[in-house]
C-alpha cells in the first residue's frame, strides 16, 4: 500500500527515531509499504519518520539511479537501528531533494564515504563501508532518523531565499505527484 509521505513541517520528521526489535508489530508490511511509497514517488530512499513511524528504519536502491556499466555498484538495503560509525573522505557537493520537502533541491556538502552499522529485515548485523552516491543517499536518510532535514544544511543564502516555499509546505500550499500529509493547522 502507497503510503502518504509526512511533509515539511511535521513533527515527527524533526524527532530522533527510537531503535526496535525483531518483533515490533507489522515490520515486514510496513517495509514493504516503504518500498511501495518510494517507488512511487520515484525516490531512492525513504525513512520510517516520513511516514510517520518515529523508528530507526530506513531503505535505498540507488541500482534504479547507476548508469548501466556501473548497475552492480548500486545497492537496495534495508537498514535498522543504523549507527554511523564513521564518516570520511573529501567533502563533495551534490544536488539533493526529499520526498517530504516537494519541489526544492540543493547543493549539500557531505563527506564521500561513511562506516554503518545496522541490521537489516531479518536481524542479522551488518557493519560496512560505502562511497560516492551510496554513502550519500545512506547519510540522507540517516539524517532522517535523527530529526534532521537536508535544508538544515544548505549554505544560510540558499535557506533564506527557499524559506518562502518552506513556509508554504508547512502551510499545506504544496503539491507533488504522490500522497502527501501536511500539518493540520
Amino acid at each position: 500500500m502507497i503510503l502518504p509521505v509526512f511533509a515539511f513541517g511535521q513533527p515527527v520528521l524533526k524527532k530522533i527515531a527510537s531503535d526496535i526489535n525483531s518483533d515490533y508489530d507489522g515490520l515486514k508490511l510496513l517495509i514493504d509499504n516503504m518500498w511501495e511509497t518510494m517507488y512511487a514517488a520515484h525516490g531512492v530512499g525513504i525513512a520510517a519518520p516520513q511516514v510517520g513511524a518515529s523508528i530507526r528504519l530506513f531503505i535505498i536502491d540507488t541500482i534504479q539511479i547507476m548508469e548501466e556499466e556501473k548497475i552492480d555498484e548500486g545497492i537496495k538495503k534495508v537498514f535498522i537501528n543504523a549507527k554511523i560509525i564513521e564518516e570520511t573522505g573529501e567533502m563533495w557537493v551534490y544536488e539533493e531533494g526529499c520526498l517530504s520537502i516537494p519541489n526544492i533541491r540543493g547543493d549539500v556538502e557531505r563527506q564521500q564515504k561513511v562506516r554503518i552499522q545496522y541490521l537489516d529485515e531479518n536481524f542479522e548485523k551488518h557493519d560496512e563501508i560505502y562511497e560516492g552516491i551510496n554513502a550519500r543517499v545512506i547519510q540522507h536518510e540517516y539524517d532522517h532518523i535523527e530529526g534532521i532535514l537536508f535544508v538544515e544544511k544548505l549554505k544560510p543564502l540558499k535557506k533564506k531565499l527557499i524559506q518562502r516555499k518552506l513556509n508554504d509546505i508547512k502551510a499545506g500550499k504544496a503539491t507533488a505527484d504522490y500522497k502527501i500529509k501536511f500539518v493540520r493547522v
